[in-house]
């Protein structure tokens, strides 16, 4: 990313970690940013764009993280669930931030369509990566029983993410749903934590 564009998306970030969803006003963000609002558009379709550019950035960061530090565990259980763990205090650290991004993934915008997706590859690699004990960026292509899992385990943690930022229960139910979930599908016991 250019830095004019990684401006940008730093100043979005900001601002979504001060007031959510409704703070990040493209107007605003061009202010605080330095730059035109006619930069801002030419960079990003609108609001939704600029979140999904944030949630990339951040995702690229916790990648990194997770090449240095993979989940441990003698299990594959064990591994998802310190994935899925790890994730989502990543995410949820910064509670405005994370609720703006979700409702970006979730207005089903088309052009948007795209970077969704990509996200989801993104983990789906990433899941897989914890099923099999490996580092993120060295994983092949996902097997069939893999892909599965590790679109039910995000269907799950997207689910229980929206749960969290409507005030349904707290941060540590997302990873209690997931693990209970990888238990299932994993035909593992689960351990309560």
């Amino acid at each position: 990313m250019e830095d004019r564009a990684r401006r940008i998306v730093e100043t979005a970030i900001e601002l979504a970690e001060r007031g959510g969803f409704e703070a990040v006003r493209l107007r605003d963000v061009a202010a605080h940013a330095g730059v035109a609002l006619g930069t801002v558009y030419r960079r990003f379709r609108g609001k939704g764009d600029l979140l999904l550019a944030a949630l990339e950035q951040l995702v690229a960061v916790h990648e990194a993280e997770l090449a240095l530090h993979p989940p441990q565990g003698d299990t594959a259980l064990a591994r998802v669930t310190g994935f899925f763990e790890a994730t989502t205090e990543t995410l949820c650290s910064r509670p405005n931030l994370a609720r703006a991004m979700l409702r970006a993934i979730a207005t089903g915008e088309p052009e948007l369509t795209q970077k969704v997706a990509a996200f989801h590859t993104l983990v789906e690699e990433m899941v897989t990566a914890a099923l099999r004990g490996a580092p993120v960026p060295r994983v092949s292509a996902p097997s069939e029983r893999e892909r599965a899992l590790a679109f039910v385990l995000q269907q799950v943690w997207f689910a229980s993410l929206i749960g969290w930022a409507s005030g349904l229960h707290g941060r540590a139910v997302i990873v209690e749903q997931v693990a209970t979930a990888a238990g299932l599908l994993l035909r593992e016991p689960v351990e309560r934590v």
